[in-house]
């Protein structure tokens, strides 16, 4: 395995410092001289927030800015260096036990993305939805879901624990980001984590149908529900498993990619990774060419412009908070909505 001379620092604690064009604390990577020849300045590095920050200024860049300093390292800056060790074998991955996922498969009263999920589409729709899609319910921060990654042979690779608005449908991301992962969470020692696709294991119930590769689990969920013809898949990022491994089980299949707004250029040249694995890949441009310039700030994906018109439920649920005697009248007369 090839390894680069100038390279990302190794995350440890404390290592992530303030970003010098955002601003934020805790988010920004340095680049390091894997020879301790050259060190490099405190902004040269890679701030986290890609979408809303972008800031990245690479070694080459500043080699180029600063010739000086590239002439007396005295080596070739990008030279490639031998490995120092034997490759060793790789560890397989470890997984979580099915009476587990199936515990948190209930609850739903109490979990924030299938309230505000239920209030689109009514509850009957939305249980199906996570039964189908394996969305548990935990008690973690009161109530968040439960996303679980089950592998394309119905093993279990670990759960991601997100919190959400009931009311907006957004992640909680103040005054923290609250997401985790249930393997951590038990405190399962040993535990090798290797991700899969959210929503691998519809893979071998569904082998013809095409597939759709978006960031969010989320809307994964929305996807499906708006496009049902189409297999709906989340990396979890917009790096998340994205990698050669992961993707492997889309063998022979035709895949469309659907980057969030800003990842469009990352995910193209991402998609080179599925060029010998799937049978046809497109990267969707859709959002690029008919998102406003404030639409693009937010870092906008599919979901928000599926959900962009309010459904028939949104409205009902709208007019009772205006009118509350609305939903008594409903009760008396036992009305249904038809969808």
């Amino acid at each position: 395995m090839e390894r680069y001379r100038f390279h990302l620092q190794k995350y440890s604690p404390g290592s992530k410092t303030c970003c010098p064009a955002c601003g934020r604390k805790q988010c920004f990577t340095r680049y390091v001289d894997d020879e301790g020849v050259v060190t490099f300045p405190d902004n040269v590095g890679i701030c986290d927030h890609i979408n809303s920050c972008g800031y990245h200024y690479a070694p080459k860049a500043y080699f180029n800015d600063h010739p000086d300093v590239d002439s007396s390292s005295g080596l070739d800056r990008f030279q490639v260096i031998p490995p120092r060790r034997k490759p060793v074998e790789p560890i397989l991955p470890s997984y979580i036990s099915k009476d587990i996922m199936e515990q948190t498969m209930t609850s739903y009263e109490s979990n924030p993305l299938f309230l505000y999920l239920s209030g689109i589409w009514g509850e009957a729709k939305t249980v199906q939805l996570m039964a189908r899609y394996n969305v548990g319910t935990s008690k973690k921060w009161g109530g968040s879901a439960v996303f679980w990654q089950v592998d394309v042979k119905g093993r279990i690779r670990t759960g991601k624990i997100m919190l959400y608005d009931p009311k907006t449908g957004h992640r909680v991301k103040e005054p923290h980001s609250h997401v985790c992962w249930v393997h951590s969470e038990l405190k399962l020692t040993g535990f090798h984590l290797r991700q899969c696709l959210f929503g691998e294991h519809l893979l071998m119930k569904n082998p013809t149908i095409p597939v759709a590769i978006v960031e969010s689990e989320k809307t994964a969920l929305i996807g499906t529900v708006f496009v049902p013809d189409i297999l709906w898949l989340a990396t979890g990022g917009m790096n998340g498993c994205f990698n050669a491994d992961t993707m492997s089980v889309l063998k022979d299949r035709n895949v469309t990619l659907f980057p969030d707004l800003g990842a469009y250029e990352i995910w193209s040249q991402k998609a080179s990774i599925l060029s010998g694995i799937c049978q046809r890949v497109v990267v969707s441009d859709l959002l690029e060419k008919n998102a406003t310039d404030e639409q693009r700030s937010r870092g906008l994906d599919i979901a928000d412009f599926l959900l962009e018109e309010p459904s028939k439920r949104q409205i009902l649920q709208s007019m009772i908070r205006r009118f509350p005697v609305l939903q008594q009248l409903i009760d008396d007369l036992e009305l249904e909505l038809i969808e």
